[in-house]
């Protein structure tokens, strides 16, 4: 999509630009989600101040990345639902962030999918429900490319399967966000083939009678993590109606 004429497009944009950082440590992808979303709240707050046709296109973002082993506890979150202490962690080289998005603790490591959108909701819509609804689609679209059905859990964000028999229910995408000004930041975590072992440390998201799994696990082979991202990518581009920048 061409940005050389924003006076008549500038209020209707959902171009957004592709970002993958690969294996990142958790600090530093969170410190480079916070430059950006300051950038687009700034553009933002600048353009309240400009007439139309003088008004910058903001921006959106979609980063794809992996962790090195890392819990992050978000604000709503129990530090009691971290199982292990500050010297065990450091003895298993985990590192613990409490983190600005909303939901309890969770878990990051090689071989999970995580995926921060930093979008300006303003170019597509502002109902962060229905932003997490998308979200959630998108991965469940992409499940069911591999024959897995994925569903949502009644009161629950992330995606689970076998959401409607107590006793399997089992979660294979975390979520949880931060939004200001109607600018999202931090995202998904879609288990593709981490070691579920580290879950183990952890209550995750405070739920304790529910089972974390991954496609690996449901599939009983590693899916291709490329081939996952391309696939996870291609969904959230239809779901969110977004065209790529160049």
């Amino acid at each position: 999509m061409s940005f050389a004429n924003p006076k008549s497009q500038i209020l209707n944009l959902k171009s957004a630009k592709f970002i993958d950082l690969g294996l990142i440590d958790y600090k530093e992808a969170w410190d480079y989600q916070e430059k950006l979303f300051r950038e687009v709240i700034g553009k933002k707050l600048a353009n309240r101040h400009l007439p139309p046709e003088e008004q910058q296109f903001t921006g959106n973002y979609l980063i794809f990345c992996e962790h090195p082993h890392v819990f992050t506890l978000g604000k709503s979150g129990a530090e009691s639902n971290l199982l292990i202490n500050k010297e065990q962690l450091e003895k298993r080289n985990i590192a613990y962030y409490r983190i600005n998005r909303g939901g309890d603790i969770t878990y990051h490591g090689p071989g999970q999918l995580v995926v921060y959108p930093i979008f300006n909701l303003d170019y597509f819509f502002t109902d962060i429900h229905k932003y997490m609804r998308f979200l959630e689609e998108a991965v469940i679209l992409t499940l069911a490319e591999y024959g897995i059905k994925g569903e949502r859990l009644n009161g629950s964000t992330g995606v689970w399967l076998d959401a409607d028999h107590p006793g399997k229910v089992r979660k294979i995408c975390a979520m949880g966000v931060r939004t200001s000004h109607w600018v999202t930041m931090h995202g998904l975590a879609f288990n593709v083939n981490p070691d579920l072992n580290y879950f183990s440390l952890i209550i995750p998201c405070g739920i304790t009678d529910k089972a974390v799994t991954s496609m690996s696990k449901e599939l009983k082979s590693t899916p291709d993590m490329e081939e996952v991202k391309n696939c996870l990518k291609k969904h959230l581009a239809e779901v969110f109606d977004i065209e790529q920048e160049a």
